[in-house]
């Protein structure tokens, strides 16, 4: 069987990148991180939800812990006004659909900031550019790979 357009770009741009973890795609849509973690068998918060804002028609990338909500108001201090992208600004910016966005593999770069809660667990799961498909890594290799910058996000 054929791998998704997505999840084969997505592949691509992890190896360039030395991504060194491993995809998996699940059977299921896995688009909550506590559908995610059930799924791997891992604690909710060592899923690494990619949420894609729109502040003031730039793209931010925030990072967070599954265990996590963005305060959106605590983080525009840092990033400037936040609001939910609609799905057409997700899909221009990221060449992703939300629920799969990924923290990588965008058609161009996007400011990235990252929850510093996903450094307690030494595997980090992220969407791999696709809603069933996951991909495992490390705090310090997601760091490397999105150039993110360190937010308290509560």
């Amino acid at each position: 069987m054929a791998e998704h357009p997505s999840i084969e770009k997505f592949r691509a741009v992890l190896a360039e990148k030395g991504g060194t973890g491993e995809i998996v795609v699940l059977p299921d849509s896995v688009h909550t991180a506590a559908l995610a973690a059930e799924a791997l068998g891992c604690e909710v918060g060592a899923i690494a939800n990619s949420l894609l804002f729109n502040s003031e028609g730039s793209p931010v990338l925030i990072l967070t812990s599954g265990a996590h909500r963005v305060d959106t108001a605590k983080v525009e201090a840092t990033t400037g006004p936040l609001k939910r992208a609609k799905p057409d600004f997700v899909r221009h910016h990221t060449g992703q659909v939300i629920g799969g966005v990924s923290p990588i593999a965008h058609p161009a770069p996007v400011p990235t900031y990252i929850d510093p809660w996903l450094r307690k667990y030494d595997v980090v799961w992220a969407a791999a550019g696709h809603p069933a498909a996951v991909f495992s890594t490390t705090y310090d290799e997601l760091v490397t790979m999105t150039g993110a910058t360190e937010i308290e996000v509560e």
